[in-house]
């Protein structure tokens, strides 16, 4: 038998059964694990609750053939209880875990994903800075760590200093106008100087955009997303359709 111990955030639930439940869990040491949580279903289950998304839990595990199975659960800190409350709160949550999900499926170490993920949920769950520029700051973030930052500045294809006014998320960012392609974004300069702080924790500039700029960063934001990941972020779809 072999069983392992760690902290992790939990990112989705399935039913499994009459009464158990497959949660997809990001762990601090151990990567993204899917285990069943057996019974938890039931009213009188002993840790049925912790294993709602959003939970940031400490659990113990024991490795099956495909699937492992949860044998212990401990809430650190039930950052569900603050986040169900709000709508966009709640939904940005969901695109962050949608997000944190398909990043870190084919990665075995998911550490700073993991620390990452955890700083972003407590941001969200406390109120510190609106949802939609937490969530951008997150995708941002969350990105560059996987090694898709975006230039904001120079001419990504070819150096040229900028500030410049087109995007290309197809070309890795900003570009200049002898590298723009056809169809590339041409949002305000501010725009990109507002993704700029978000990407590196200016709240007070961020914050200060004007609303038609972050718009702009927010869709530009998820074109780089879902170009990157070679797939539509499905809860970020329905939040930018309400």
């Amino acid at each position: 038998m072999h069983n392992y111990r760690d902290e992790g955030i939990v990112l989705q639930g399935h039913k499994l059964g009459e009464a158990d439940r497959i949660v997809t869990v990001l762990t601090r040491s151990h990567g993204l694990v899917r285990a069943v949580a057996k019974g938890v279903r039931r009213t009188k289950s002993r840790f049925g609750s912790r294993l709602e998304p959003f939970m940031l839990v400490d659990l113990q595990c024991h490795v099956g053939r495909s699937l492992d199975i949860v044998t212990q659960v401990e809430l650190v800190e039930p950052f569900a209880r603050g986040i169900a409350t709000d709508f966009d709160v709640y939904s940005a949550a969901s695109v962050m875990a949608e997000t944190a999900r398909s990043i870190t499926e084919a990665e075995p170490q998911s550490r700073t994903h993991f620390l990452l993920l955890v700083s972003a949920i407590r941001s969200l769950c406390n109120r510190e800075h609106p949802p939609r520029l937490s969530l951008d700051a997150y995708l941002l973030r969350a990105m560059s760590v996987a090694g898709w930052a975006p230039s904001l500045l120079d001419c990504a294809q070819c150096g040229s200093p900028g500030p410049h006014r087109a995007f290309s998320a197809a070309l890795g960012g900003a570009v200049c106008t002898n590298c723009r392609p056809s169809g590339a974004a041409l949002p305000d300069t501010d725009a990109l100087e507002h993704m700029a702080a978000l990407l590196s924790g200016d709240w007070e500039k961020a914050e200060a955009a004007d609303l038609h700029d972050q718009i702009d960063g927010s869709k530009m934001v998820s074109d780089w997303v879902s170009w990157h990941l070679e797939r539509n972020i499905r809860s970020l779809r329905v939040l930018e359709s309400t």
